[in-house]
């Protein structure tokens, strides 16, 4: 399809996925910028919802659902990648709902 390119700087496929390429467009590779992350579950997926939380109002950026067999991988993925970020740059501070500056943009997320 015209726009679509290959997707580059990815890790070699997993055994299994026989090679398989990934096709995205220009608009899918530029990615999108979340502020903050909610995650629901039920008994057969994940949802993570991705948003910008910015005044006067927040937007779902993308809601992304997985089984829990591949969000308990992303885990792994994601657990991973940080600490090696970790030892290069070091410790990130996490910040807490207490020192988030979400009170201060006029609503609250429940």
């Amino acid at each position: 399809m015209a726009g679509e390119q290959n997707v580059q700087g990815q890790a070699p496929p997993m055994a299994g996925q026989g090679g398989m390429q990934v096709k995205a467009s220009e608009d899918q590779l530029k990615g999108r910028y979340s502020s903050h992350m909610q995650v629901l579950h039920t008994r057969e997926e994940f949802v993570l919802d991705f948003m910008a939380l910015y005044p006067p109002q927040g937007q779902l950026v993308s809601r992304v659902l997985v089984s829990p067999a591949h969000f308990k991988r992303m885990v792994a993925a994601l657990t991973d990648n940080l600490a090696k970020y970790e030892k290069q740059f070091g410790k990130v501070q996490a910040g807490t709902a207490e020192t988030s500056k979400e009170k201060e943009i006029g609503f609250r997320l429940e």
